[in-house]
């Protein structure tokens, strides 16, 4: 039997290949798939079948470019009424692969079509036992899938289905089952996934705090509760992934802009993606530009800060940089981009143009002005963090929530305001809204909140200070 784990890093994304006596199934593949075709060459494998445990809200599939290119079958559950050739899966359904057997349970929860895989190694003759399951987004490492995406169902109904597909069909499998979810730790499909990227039926078990929740109603009304915000794009990705993208292969190349075409683009309110890291940004960028660095979740943040349909220009200090910055973009279903400036930052400057700065200022620093009453605090980050700990005298306002309202009333003054998150990629794409609506009175928090825990600072839980 071969098996390989692909984990996509920047959508905390995991696919799978497994493969045996020649034939190999791809599971939950990403929108690109040549390392696919490229894992089956050196395994000597032919990919016959392509599965999809749901229709993914926070990625673009590429299970439509993967079958026409392969002439692997598509197996998809039932209930996803997909819109492209494929093979329905229900409780039950098995399809063998060399001495591999796959059987799909039915398990809607996380959405109304999701399934889970079990695989049983046939050539293990000292055991007939399952060897793993591929739980998707229904059972993740410490986790479970967020019952809030279905435009069908409550969330109060998507739980009480979780229940069941958790009680009823993956705790019924052997301890000893390894459990390879479709995601890892920093994914919105869940809330607290641990780092590891595989663990067992026993371990989730005994560590998982949504399995310990033995009543059916406690467990609705703890799942449902403080769910991280639903980007807007989610809905659309599964739509695209019910119909099936079109092939990467397929896009024209980006076109070039001039400094002076930019300028005027920007000038139309165009969306201007500088992708250079923050320390890059603050130093000196173009006005109006929005910065979302590609050293964090660039593309999940740029669909849910600009969505799907923004026709963002992009901004870099090389071509592979602009390469790459496109494919994560249509890894989450930006596409239609007008292109990108040709040169940079630098080519901007040689034509002419001006820069502007942020400023930015360090946790001890913060402290201080704090104490002379000389600055005031915007936390970005999410709910949950800031439940867990906060500066004192913060305004709370998560960056995924700029879409729908900036935090316009909090900056009704004419005080400097200090934005922090975590670390600081998010605070800085905070920075840049705010500067791009017209708020230059803006300062950088340099390390975010972990510097300031690092430094000793005060903070507080609730009204407790907590040292």
């Amino acid at each position: 039997m071969y098996f390989e784990q692909f984990y996509l890093t920047c959508l905390a994304h995991a696919s799978y290949m497994i493969g045996s006596q020649g034939e190999a199934a791809v599971i939950d593949p990403q929108r690109d798939v040549d390392l696919y075709l490229e894992a089956a060459e050196e395994q000597g494998l032919k990919i016959r079948h392509i599965f999809e445990t749901h229709l993914h809200a926070d990625f673009v599939s590429g299970h439509k470019e993967l079958a026409a290119r392969t002439g692997a079958q598509i197996h998809i559950g039932a209930q996803a009424h997909a819109e492209f050739p494929h093979n329905p899966l229900r409780d039950g359904t098995e399809i063998k692969m060399g001495a591999l057997r796959v059987r799909a349970l039915e398990t809607p929860g996380h959405t109304g079509e999701s399934v889970c895989l079990v695989v049983t190694d046939n050539a293990d003759e000292k055991s007939s036992e399952p060897w793993g399951v591929l739980t998707g987004d229904t059972l993740f490492i410490g986790d479970v899938g967020r019952p809030d995406l279905s435009p069908q169902h409550t969330p109060q109904q998507l739980a009480g289905m979780l229940y069941d597909s958790l009680h009823q069909k993956l705790l019924r499998l052997p301890d000893a089952t390894l459990v390879y979810p479709a995601h890892g730790a920093g994914s919105l499909c869940g809330r607290s996934m641990r780092a590891e990227r595989s663990s067992t039926i026993g371990t989730e078990r005994l560590t998982n705090y949504a399995l310990q929740i033995a009543d059916r109603d406690e467990f609705i009304r703890q799942v449902t509760a403080n769910l991280p915000a639903r980007p807007g794009y989610f809905l659309q990705d599964a739509e695209i992934n019910r119909s099936g993208a079109e092939a990467l292969t397929d896009r024209p190349p980006l076109p070039e802009f001039s400094p002076a075409e930019l300028k005027a683009l920007l000038d139309q309110k165009a969306n201007v993606v500088d992708v250079r890291p923050p320390e890059q940004f603050a130093a000196g960028h173009i006005p109006g530009s929005i910065n979302i660095a590609l050293s964090g979740q660039f593309a999940s943040w740029a669909g849910t800060i600009l969505g799907l349909g923004s026709k963002p220009v992009l901004l870099a200090e090389t071509d592979a940089q602009i390469e790459e910055a496109n494919l994560r973009l249509s890894r989450v279903g930006i596409e239609d981009l007008r292109g990108y400036l040709a040169g940079g930052v630098a080519a901007w400057q040689k034509a002419g143009l001006p820069l502007v700065t942020t400023a930015q200022i360090s946790a001890e620093e913060l402290n201080q002005k704090l104490r002379e009453r000389s600055i005031r605090v915007l936390d970005v980050r999410r709910d949950g963090e800031w439940q867990a700990g906060h500066i004192e005298q913060a305004e709370h306002h998560a960056l995924d929530n700029f879409p729908q309202r900036l935090p316009s009333r909090e900056l009704d003054t004419t005080q400097p305001i200090a934005v922090h998150c975590k670390s600081g990629y998010r605070s800085m794409i905070a920075c840049s809204l705010l500067e791009r609506a017209g708020h230059y009175n803006i300062v950088n928090v340099l390390g975010g909140f972990d510097a300031w825990q690092a430094a000793g600072l005060p903070e507080v839980t609730g009204n407790l200070v907590k040292a």
